[in-house]
């Protein structure tokens, strides 16, 4: 996974798509714990969508740029 490549869309999704199954269930993905992340990066990602944002995530934590959500994560909390 290519962090440069990605665009706002796909960073948007990683603060809007929930984790649809597991021990996190519920949680959206950009709030998903570390270890989780690490877990799924050693196991294997799921296939699909969720796998890939997934894989993103993990990349952007891995590499401690979880900071650049901030702006993001602050659009999506501003009245329209």
């Amino acid at each position: 996974m290519d962090i440069a490549g990605c665009d706002a869309q796909r960073l948007q999704l990683l603060l809007t798509r929930e984790m649809p199954f597991g021990k996190h269930q519920g949680r959206v993905i950009a709030d998903l714990p570390a270890n989780y992340l690490q877990w799924f990066a050693r196991e294997g990602f799921p296939r699909g969508e969720i796998g890939q944002l997934l894989a993103l995530m993990y990349e952007i934590d891995h590499n401690g740029l979880r900071a650049l959500l901030a702006p993001l994560r602050a659009a999506l909390h501003q009245p329209k």
